[in-house]
């Protein structure tokens, strides 16, 4: 949002601060700035100039002119613009000689572009006056900052909280008077003054459609508006200055003798300004005649009764609409406007007429001639006044964190418009203004944030707050995701996040019904219209997108999977994933290796695949007599090019499977022996399997067995393999003595050979 600072000075006469020193004092009371942008810096020396002769250049588009400068004299110029020509008033500045073809050329005959009053770069501007135009900065508001006042997004605000500042006296550019008497010429219905509390319009006839003058192109370029005729500019100018969007129609292309002012039909065809088509339904309102939609209320009028070069009568609204019917309505039809982005933040309803009041004003202006028809047409529903707040000066004291005086507090509401009165000693009866009771200033806390900010928070000593500090209750689940983030990050991993929706082709790509996830009403974007039921598809986008990058890398998420249920709000399960992606080789028994620092003594158990898993290497991960989850490798079709290996546990179960709490076990006193034992076994037998027969028969004096190697080939018999495991075996009591670890030994074989497993021995 930008401000001219020009403008701002208009209606406070006695501002001398200066545009830089004035930024910074409504950057520190309040709205951020960004900066300040100077427009027009030609037009301080700029003079209207007359072309007195045009005389061409040989060999040259150009010409060299001679202009009557006035006090500056009689100038020589060469100038390339294709409407210079005997008699043309143009805008002269004075540069420094220079010689073009040939000829000295003292000064330049500037564009309106060049001088900064419009985007006009095709020929030199051609005057009336330049009265008006003047070097000016527009001062540059971050939206942000202003999106809870909907008065500060007119000039006339945002002069009334330099005024406050300064401490200076306001000039109001509306003047109520000028609104006409007696019975209006147009009808207005509202059918739903919830949707539409106000609706204001004035007819105006002998209207002629022309460029605006240069003040006014020039007001509205310095602050980023373009120019395109004297009755759609001032529709504009009346936007910037007193934050209330106006509309004009062509009365001759109006239907009947009513405006309505309702729910859009099922299906209503409206052809915007812009020349987009739109379909409309009972959500959005319009603003139409007997015919149908004539526009689009608070974000964009129609094609359709649009002000051209041959309107002659204008119909000109002035309404308020509900801001979020007109938020609504902008989001779905994608398109935000100068209009709706100030109807968004709750416009005042009683402006409305002062923005016809101002109109009336500047067309007698830029439109010579116009005359008024009828009275002003305007309806509404009940206006009541905001409730007053009683606040005590005591209690803004103590919230404030300062002293303040009585007066000084009552001089601060006062410039911002408030009123006040004195109930009782030490206590306020504060009014709001209706510009600021529109979702702004509601309570007390409002007003100490008004004093506050115009005493200056630099003026208030920071003190820690004198309440106890007590340590908040611990989260178990988020102490252990923690742990988990922690774990995963010391082996290498990154973490990503993702948003909690997918959309319906991801969820199929995984062979998830987009029935049993949870449809969001009113999604972000079209590609995320549903709850995610896993982390799956969230963390595969990220595999693919990372692999086109890079050579191999590992990533997790954690994150909550949403379920839906058949009653209540939907079940939220913590999950995490785990990805390990390399472009040559597979990385499954490495993302093992990293679940058994999570799990210890986890089992991973083959299973069966699902349709996104690699047939041959999909596992089930077995912890404390629970299914945790699953490692698999992705299936290749979902990786173009490489190998992804992925962990996804139910963190939940982990967890709750956690709590067990570790004993303390005293150093071994006693040394351990060791032996290794293979066993053949069918080439496809897994060797897990093995491993946990072998265990079951150690007793109770094995302390671990380790997988050594694996063999297949001669002298083997065909189909098999031997499996070699090593076992440790001791006592926290003893040392154990051979006859003991040979029968431990012998148990195991025999044990072994009755399960139909030979033992190479």
């Amino acid at each position: 949002m930008k401000f001219s600072y020009n403008w701002i000075r208009e209606m406070i006469p006695g501002l001398t601060e200066a545009a830089g020193p004035l930024e910074r004092l409504i950057t520190m009371k309040t709205a951020e700035c960004e900066g300040i942008e100077e427009t027009g810096a030609l037009l301080a020396e700029a003079c209207a100039a007359r072309v007195e002769s045009v005389e061409p250049i040989p060999g040259s588009h150009n010409v060299k002119a001679i202009v009557d400068a006035g006090a500056l004299g009689m100038k020589t110029v060469v100038c390339g613009a294709p409407n210079c020509r005997p008699g043309l008033l143009t805008a002269y500045v004075p540069l420094d000689k220079k010689v073009v073809h040939g000829i000295e050329s003292d000064g330049m005959l500037a564009s309106g572009a060049e001088l900064g009053i419009n985007r006009d770069h095709d020929g030199i501007v051609e005057l009336g006056t330049l009265e008006g135009c003047a070097p000016d900065a527009a001062i540059e508001i971050d939206n942000k900052s202003i999106t809870h006042r909907p008065d500060l997004w007119g000039h006339h605000g945002m002069a009334r909280e330099v005024a406050a500042i300064l401490g200076l006296e306001l000039t109001d550019p509306a003047n109520l008077e000028l609104l006409p008497q007696g019975p209006a010429a147009i009808k207005i219905q509202i059918e739903d003054l919830d949707l539409c509390p106000r609706y204001s319009a004035l007819v105006f006839e002998n209207v002629t459609v022309q460029p605006s003058p240069l003040w006014l192109q020039y007001r509205l370029t310095a602050i980023g508006l373009n120019p395109i005729n004297n009755i759609v500019d001032m529709t504009n100018f009346v936007m910037a200055e007193l934050a209330q969007p106006m509309h004009a129609f062509d009365a001759d292309l109006l239907h009947g003798d009513t405006i309505f002012i309702r729910p859009a039909k099922p299906g209503e065809p409206f052809r915007a300004l812009n020349g987009e088509d739109y379909t409309l339904d009972p959500s959005n309102l319009a603003i139409a005649d007997s015919a149908g939609a004539i526009a689009l209320a608070g974000v964009i009028g129609g094609g359709d009764s649009a002000i051209g070069a041959k309107t002659t009568r204008v119909v000109l609204e002035s309404a308020n609409f509900q801001a979020s019917s007109v938020r609504k309505t902008s989001s779905a039809i994608k398109l935000r406007t100068d209009a709706s982005m100030r109807f968004e933040k709750a416009q005042d309803p009683v402006n409305t007429v002062r923005g016809l009041a101002r109109a009336v004003e500047l067309l007698r202006e830029i439109s010579p001639g116009i005359r008024l028809v009828g009275g002003l047409a305007d309806q509404m529903r009940e206006m009541a006044a905001p409730p007053a707040i009683e606040l005590s000066l005591e209690w803004l004291e103590r919230k404030l964190g300062r002293a303040t005086e009585p007066a000084q507090v009552r001089r601060i509401l006062e410039s911002l418009a408030f009123g006040v009165t004195e109930v009782q000693p030490g206590v306020f009866s504060v009014t709001v203004p209706s510009w600021r009771a529109t979702k702004d200033v509601a309570s007390k806390d409002d007003l100490v944030e008004e004093v506050g900010r115009m005493l200056g928070y630099d003026s208030i000593t920071p003190r820690a707050p004198l309440v106890p500090a007590a340590v908040p209750p611990g989260n178990p689940a988020r102490r252990f995701q923690h742990d988990v983030r922690n774990l995963f990050v010391d082996n290498g991993f990154t973490e990503v996040y993702n948003y909690s929706f997918l959309s319906e082709e991801s969820v199929r790509a995984f062979g998830f019904d987009p029935a049993e996830h949870i449809r969001v009403t009113n999604p972000i974007a079209s590609n995320q219209e549903l709850m995610r039921a896993s982390l799956l598809p969230g963390i595969w986008k990220n595999v693919t997108g990372n692999a086109k990058h890079r050579e191999s890398f590992r990533l997790f998420e954690i994150g909550l999977e949403i379920h839906r249920r058949e009653q209540g709000l939907p079940e939220e399960i913590p999950h995490l994933v785990a990805a390990l992606y390399s472009r040559h080789e597979g990385g499954i028994f490495e993302l093992k290796r990293v679940a058994e620092c999570l799990l210890p003594g986890a089992r991973t158990v083959p299973a069966e695949a699902r349709g996104y898993e690699h047939p041959a290497r999909a596992a089930a991960v077995h912890w404390k007599g629970a299914v945790a989850g699953r490692l698999f490798e992705l299936h290749p079709r979902f990786v173009e090019t490489g190998r992804a290996a992925v962990l996804d546990l139910d963190l939940r179960l982990v967890e709750s499977l956690s709590g067990d709490r570790t004993k303390y076990r005293p150093i071994r006193r006693y040394p351990s022996s060791a032996f290794d034992l293979s066993v053949i076994a069918p080439l496809r037998e897994h060797a897990g399997q093995l491993e946990a027969a072998i265990a079951s028969f150690a007793g109770p004096l094995m302390e671990a067995i380790q997988f050594v190697r694996q063999y297949a080939g001669p002298p083997l018999v065909e189909g098999t393999k031997s499996v070699s495991f090593r076992l440790t075996v001791g006592s926290p009591e003893r040392t154990l003595s051979s006859d003991e670890i040979t029968a431990i030994r012998t148990t195991i074989i025999l044990r072994m050979r009755d399960l139909g497993y030979e033992l190479r021995v």
